[in-house]
């Protein structure tokens, strides 16, 4: 980018106006992305921090989150990057620059096994594998065009990797569907499973025994 912190090419996006004789204070006007924690967990001793950080480098003004999943810092100066970005480091846990123009940018999942019983694999693990992998694509770079991953855990895709990402990996199930037929019988007692279950699956791929009460 046009600006950037020490050692890196991507992160930050330079923004200036040419209003600077009407409006000073915007004439510098740039964005940082903060790479998020995995799955957007946060301590508010942690957002605390890195605000306290933000607001004595830059404007105060956030965006949580963008459409990549950075935390979005919006406004600074120039001469004020690389000391934002040194102080950043510097908090208990860490905070890191995403990624910005024809890079990696920054992979983002869902909150996946730590949160959702519909998770059907890690991707938690997933997505921090591969930001630590390809730290050098997503802080440098050096491809003709962004490349973005997502990872859900399972096919309600909460991030929207199918609409937003070059490589969406969504979880599915591999074994064959699992019932638990006496708890469908406790149901059937007071719940209309052909209404309410059966007509309601789109695909047409359940079907109901009402005399064994079975699905």
């Amino acid at each position: 980018g046009i600006v950037s912190v020490v050692g890196y090419g991507g992160g930050v996006i330079g923004r200036y106006s040419d209003l600077e004789d009407i409006v000073p204070e915007v004439h510098h006007f740039h964005t940082i992305r903060v790479n998020m924690p995995t799955g957007w967990f946060y301590s508010t001793k942690a957002l605390r921090q890195l605000m306290d950080v933000w607001e004595k480098w830059g404007s105060g003004i956030t965006n949580f989150h963008g459409s990549t999943g950075d935390i979005i810092l919006l406004g600074t100066r120039s001469e004020y990057l690389q000391p934002c970005f040194e102080d950043m480091m510097k908090l208990d846990p860490p905070f890191d620059i995403g990624g910005s123009g024809s890079d990696l940018r920054t992979p983002s999942a869902c909150m996946g096994p730590a949160l959702c019983e519909f998770a059907c694999y890690d991707t938690l693990q997933v997505c921090y594998d591969i930001t630590m992998e390809y730290q050098n694509e997503l802080h440098r770079p050096m491809w003709p065009y962004k490349f973005k991953f997502k990872f859900s855990g399972c096919p309600n895709d909460c991030v929207a990797a199918k609409a937003r990402a070059d490589c969406a990996i969504i979880g599915t199930w591999k074994d064959e569907i699992q019932i638990d037929q006496e708890a469908v019988k406790e149901y059937a007692e007071w719940m209309d499973i052909e209404e309410e279950v059966v007509k309601l699956c789109p695909t047409g791929a359940i079907s109901y025994d009402p005399e064994k009460k079975e699905i």
